[in-house]
């Protein structure tokens, strides 16, 4: 069973000290040894989480500690990689999806060309906006880098944000950026309705036509 708790008179010195259990409880023995992985020394109130063990001169000590700050660390880099595969194998997908319908004589292929032309507009603002960044240069406004990514650039946002990892870890761009998907993927399936395929047959079509 885990336990999570403060540490208390640690003598840094001889590498041992306590720690006392949050919200009450039986305080144990801790010793530099006793952390796995061993990648720095603890200090008095740092939070650690920890296997409590019973001994047979009837005290108590603490095994295979950890550091609270670190295992949250680790569990928030989990979660970013864990969402970061579900992106690229959707972006992946999507991208299948359109091929599938070009080729089958669903949609023109001005379609695909637009993705990859936006796509590639995309990625290169915001390889722009992070060398921008990088050196303290007028930077490139988030609504454009969402409009870009809503008119179908939003597949090569998507790996900007991974491979350049700008923007990544920004929660309310993030939130913005996945509704512009949204509403570009809407955009992209009404093309198969009716009306879709009306407006590519009396727009789209005679535009390339010209």
């Amino acid at each position: 069973m885990k336990f999570q708790g403060k540490v208390l008179n640690w003598n840094d010195d001889k590498g041992f000290g306590f720690v006392e259990p949050n919200g009450g409880g039986q305080r144990a023995f801790v010793h530099i040894k006793a952390f796995k992985p061993r990648t720095r020394r603890p200090v008095n109130g740092e939070v650690i989480v920890y296997e409590l063990v019973h001994e047979n001169n009837n005290r108590y000590k603490a095994e295979n500690i950890q550091f609270a700050r670190d295992l949250k660390n680790l569990n928030k880099r989990s979660k970013a990689k864990s969402a970061s595969n579900f992106g690229g194998v959707f972006t992946i997908i999507f991208c299948a999806v359109v091929l599938l319908s070009t080729f089958s004589g669903k949609l023109p292929a001005i379609v695909v060309g637009l993705y990859i032309v936006m796509s590639v507009i995309t990625f290169t603002a915001y390889a722009i906006d992070k060398s921008a960044a990088q050196n303290d240069r007028w930077r490139t406004q988030e609504s454009t880098l969402h409009m870009l990514s809503l008119i179908g650039g939003w597949p090569g946002a998507f790996f900007a944000q991974k491979k350049l990892r700008h923007k990544s870890s920004k929660k309310e761009f993030k939130r913005v950026y996945w509704v512009t998907v949204v509403l570009n993927l809407a955009g992209f399936f009404w093309l198969h309705t009716g009306k879709g395929i009306n407006f590519i047959d009396n727009v789209i079509s005679p535009l390339l036509n010209v």
